[in-house]
């Protein structure tokens, strides 16, 4: 059975920072894609970076050069280092997964077919 769960949010001022994990399970070979989406109350969800398994990365313009996508293949785990945080950046965060498809990642939310529970991204100002 494919599992993520997402973990390391949390309270934050405006200018700090956080690292979500994604530890995942349930898949061993093959090529395949992670990704992490956010949603915000009232607001659809939207993606936010991504990181294949021949190492491609992407990264949604309102994040770039903040947020950073790595993985540890080792521990099946994704990261995601997130600096200088905005109160816009305030959201569940879900990490997901495409199994498949391991180059030049996308965002597009319906290639994602197993998904984690989310962990809270809280920003104050």
């Amino acid at each position: 059975e494919v599992q993520l769960v997402e973990s390391g949010g949390g309270l934050v001022k405006a200018g700090g920072s956080l690292r979500l994990s994604c530890a995942t399970s349930g898949f061993t070979e093959g090529d395949y894609t992670v990704a992490w989406f956010r949603q915000a109350p009232g607001k659809e969800r939207e993606g936010v970076s991504c990181i294949a398994t021949d190492g491609s990365t992407y990264y949604d313009d309102s994040v770039k050069g903040r947020f950073t996508i790595s993985s540890d293949n080792a521990k099946k785990t994704v990261y995601l280092q997130m600096n200088s945080l905005k109160p816009e950046d305030m959201a569940v965060y879900f990490c997901a997964v495409d199994l498949g498809w391991g180059s030049a990642c996308d965002t597009d939310t319906i290639k994602y077919d197993y998904w984690g529970q989310g962990t809270q991204v809280t920003v104050s100002s």
